[in-house]
């Protein structure tokens, strides 16, 4: 019986050792740099090897084998926890953040191309047929929006912004728009779970709304106005209801056509997937809440505003068109 376990335990010391030492050999080289100088695909490969490691710990534990072998498996968890984490759990070098927003992000809204392009649609192609129709005809407006908001946001607009706000009122109407829009948001992905219907519904009603709203003001003469307002965050705000949108129709899709999955199987993996371009929209809401409420109603100048505008909408176009394409994809045991 003891011949028995040696042979087993040879085989699995063979079977395993090249993960080991490849472990072994990058937390050696991460302790005596910093892990966020590894290169990329270094980087990518420690959380895996981290976790087979692991569990070939708990293996070589309840197998018995022998202490050398266990003892060498807890020393190189734990030169790899060391690494990885601080003491408290936190990333030592906050990378996983970075790296979620750098490529994560990016990567999983191009991933869902398809859902991301009729989730446009349904959101601005309503927008544009409420400005039209309201701008043809102001009365169209009232039957989108309701008229008691309409005419005091139009009085709001009239009066431009040769007046600043104080900043406990910027500070407030901040943490309004972040209830609100992230409210959205939240709505449109999370009714994609009835076959992708709630976040079509939900795309398709904002945007008739918001293009009745802008027709409106403008055929009342604040178009002006209310653009030199939207044109700093809008392409913030506006993206990421449109990225949640086509994360609730992927959901609502993964139902479905679940393939040969379970509809719950299905359901379940697709959100591991798109679970990051959740958080990245909140966050994209949370930045276009922050200059909505102390940037957009201030008194600098509206072809500072447009300029700021037009080059964020070019920086936040390219950053998902293009962002995390050169970075080393992740390895299946990364998934």
């Amino acid at each position: 019986m003891a011949l028995a376990s040696t042979l087993t335990e040879r085989a699995f010391a063979e079977r395993r050792r090249k993960d080991w030492d490849e472990l072994d050999a990058l937390a050696r080289k991460a302790a005596s740099t910093r892990l966020k100088k590894l290169p990329p695909e270094d980087i990518a490969r420690l959380p895996p090897l981290y976790r087979n490691i692991c569990a070939d710990l708990a293996a070589a534990q309840a197998a018995r084998y022998s202490a050398p072998l266990v003892d060498y498996l807890r020393s190189l968890t734990a030169s790899a926890h060391a690494v990885l984490y601080d003491r408290d759990g936190r990333t030592r070098t906050r990378s996983s953040v970075r790296n979620a927003w750098l490529y994560a992000f990016p990567r999983a809204v191009r991933a869902r191309w398809r859902a991301m392009l009729l989730s446009t649609a349904l959101f601005f192609v309503p927008l544009a047929i409420g400005a039209f129709f309201t701008l043809r005809d102001p009365s169209f407006a009232f039957h989108v929006a309701p008229e008691a908001m309409l005419r005091p946001l139009t009085e709001a607009y009239a009066h431009g912004f040769e007046h600043a706000r104080g900043s406990g009122s910027d500070a407030m109407m901040a943490g309004f728009y972040v209830y609100n829009n992230v409210g959205i948001a939240l709505r449109c992905f999370a009714l994609g779970i009835f076959g992708g219907l709630g976040s079509a519904f939900y795309l398709v009603q904002n945007g008739l709304t918001i293009g009745a709203t802008l027709g409106y003001v403008a055929s009342q003469g604040a178009g002006a106005n209310i653009l030199t307002f939207i044109v700093g965050h809008g392409s913030l705000e506006l993206g990421a209801i449109v990225i949640s949108g086509g994360a609730g129709l992927s959901l609502g899709w993964s139902i479905v056509s679940p393939g040969p999955m379970t509809r719950l199987a299905s359901l379940q993996k697709t959100a591991r997937e798109i679970v990051v371009i959740v958080f990245g929209a909140a966050a994209m809401l949370l930045m276009a809440a922050g200059i909505e409420g102390f940037w957009s109603g201030s008194t600098i100048t509206r072809e500072v505003k447009v300029a700021v505008g037009a080059t964020l909408f070019v920086l936040v176009l390219g950053y998902i068109l293009f962002a995390g394409r050169d970075a080393p994809q992740p390895s299946e045991d990364d998934a």
